[in-house]
């Protein structure tokens, strides 16, 4: 999560009053944080705030949530934006490069040492985390009075451009900047393949930034700086224009006045940035019963104010307006959330009750832990694995036709696009981790599957070792069976995941429950496995259902 270290007494002064040092280590956790370093006397603080929360990503951007928070100024701040002459184009070349720019202009900043550590700091977290490492976005913050207007944002070749980039001395092309500069050679990938590299020129052709690679030397922020040019470039337009309304927002906070520019792109003219606030409402009563309590609209109102949002509520219908630098209000849910906040986590519940009770493990519990006692003393070792997987492994890998299976709707990796089906294959996946290491190994697991869309109770074991074979699984396959005082049939299996004529399924009333038998060597090639290997998988659902109490 992001850390923000910052100073008390300019934390306090931005914020307008000076809140006690013990107020503010109770309160800022209360709105998603975890406070650092607030021992003793030290005016030294560092919050580490959740990733959900972008505009907090800065002192100032603190100091305006606290004001609400802590209601002293309770409710949306609002900024005014001046118009300016200013024009930004934005040439055609960009699109099959870094296709999505804004920027604005903030005057009368007076730029101190905090300032600048503040605002490196902001830009790198915001690289970090909505930035994705500089991928989707990239922020510069320039001296306005070191360039002139008007500004154009185009794509050139590699060579074609000289000038000298940030923290260094000599100038260089862009190609040269890539290979030599430390900031080139870190982010150098994200340009990889592309015939034409963005840049960002003043009207005398001199470079405000290489995004997202690196700043022009001449356009460096220092503690003589007054007035600033921010751009912002990526490519995803809402996560360009809420950065750049978070940093602008932010010297706001400093005192500066926000200017806005005339962006001329695809033949058209805006203005940027535009801090109009989106329109959301939602029903009192389903807030109510999400978060089971009943505020009422008052109540709702000053909590949403709390959080820096301006609400209204008429009937049963809450209308709250929502700040531009809000990049986490994506849903009713989130305003919900936020009602939540407001309100207060810590005065949700009701006072604990002196009545004591005993418990006891559910019978899905108790049942698992039987049998966990009855595999290790077989000799098998426990393991515990990810119950995400993906439709490759579960059916393709281990030879069964696909079946419907609980999908994840935004899945990050390729090898977690779904809820398990079985046990086995991220057991085989283990196997695979496992192959030099010494043999026989016998493990095991007892976890949940998702079959049907209904949720069950597995174990499955498997065995990996040069002489292992349909005999042996078979034996201990029998032998948990009758530990569990199963009344079980067997019969020859044809799944493709086993050997033809060296599977079997397990039985209970009319009903498969489980198979067992020697893996094939396409399976087990599939997973990257070079030795045998035999399983045992069985459904314990109707096990523990006829135990009532999980004992055998």
């Amino acid at each position: 999560m992001p850390l923000i270290n910052f100073e008390y007494h300019d934390l306090c002064s931005m914020i307008g009053e000076e809140v006690p040092k013990k107020t503010l280590i109770e309160r800022i956790p209360m709105i998603g944080a975890d406070m650092h370093d607030t021992e003793g006397d030290v005016d030294e603080m560092g919050v580490e705030f959740f990733p959900d929360r972008p505009d907090l990503y800065s002192v100032e951007g603190l100091a305006r949530g606290m004001r609400a928070f802590l209601d002293i100024e309770p409710g949306m701040t609002e900024y005014e934006v001046d118009d300016s002459d200013i024009d930004v184009f934005v040439d055609d070349s960009v699109k099959d490069v870094r296709p999505y720019f804004r920027c604005a202009v903030v005057l009368g900043v007076e730029v101190d040492d905090v300032l600048i550590k503040s605002m490196m700091e902001m830009q790198e977290k915001l690289h970090i985390t909505i930035g994705r490492k500089r991928s989707k976005i990239a922020v510069g913050i320039h001296d306005l009075d070191k360039v002139e207007p008007p500004f154009t944002y185009k794509a050139v070749g590699p060579h074609e451009i000289r000038f000298v980039p940030l923290a260094k001395d000599e100038e260089w092309d862009l190609e040269e900047i890539l290979e030599k500069h430390e900031k080139g050679v870190a982010y150098a990938h994200l340009l990889k393949g592309m015939k034409k590299y963005p840049i960002i020129l003043d009207t005398n052709g001199n470079v405000l930034s290489f995004p997202p690679i690196i700043n022009g030397a001449l356009t460096t922020v220092t503690t003589n700086t007054r007035n600033l040019f921010i751009d912002v470039t990526g490519n995803d337009l809402k996560a360009v224009k809420g950065a750049l309304d978070i940093i602008s927002t932010a010297m706001a906070e400093r005192g500066g006045r926000i200017v806005s520019v005339n962006m001329h792109e695809n033949g058209e003219e805006f203005v940027s940035p535009d801090l109009s606030p989106s329109s959301w409402q939602f029903s009192l009563k389903d807030c109510e019963k999400f978060l089971g309590i009943e505020l009422g609209p008052e109540k709702t109102v000053q909590s949403l104010n709390r959080m820096g949002l301006d609400a209204l509520v008429e009937g049963d219908t809450v209308y709250v307006e929502v700040p531009s630098t809000r990049l986490d209000i994506m849903h009713v849910v989130d305003l919900y959330e936020d009602v939540a906040t407001g309100y207060g986590f810590e005065r949700f519940g009701k006072p604990g009750t002196v009545t004591q009770t005993v418990g006891r493990l559910s019978d899905v519990t108790a049942y698992s832990e039987r049998l966990r006692d009855i595999m290790v003393g077989a000799g098998f070792t426990e393991v515990v694995t990810l119950t995400l997987s993906n439709e490759d492994d579960e059916f393709i890998k281990a030879g069964l036709p696909v079946k419907d299976v609980v999908t994840v709707l935004n899945p990050i990796t390729e090898d977690h696009t779904c809820l398990r089906y079985s046990l086995f294959p991220s057991l085989m996946r283990l196997l695979r981790r496992n192959i030099r290491r010494d043999l026989p190994q016998k493990m095991f697991e007892i976890g949940d599957v998702i079959v049907n869309n209904v949720k069950q109770r597995n174990m499955c074991m498997v065995m990996m070792h040069s002489k292992t074979s349909f005999t042996e699984i078979k034996s201990y396959a029998e032998s948990v069976l009758r530990e569990i005082k199963a009344d079980y049939q067997l019969k020859p299996s044809d799944y493709a995941t086993f050997i033809p004529g060296r599977g079997a399924e397990v039985m209970v009333d009319g009903k498969v429950v489980g198979y067992f038998g020697e893996v094939s060597p396409k399976v087990i090639i599939d997973f990257e496995i070079n030795h045998p290997v035999v399983m045992f998988e069985l459904n314990l659902q109707p096990f523990i259902e006829s135990t009532k109490g999980g004992v055998f």
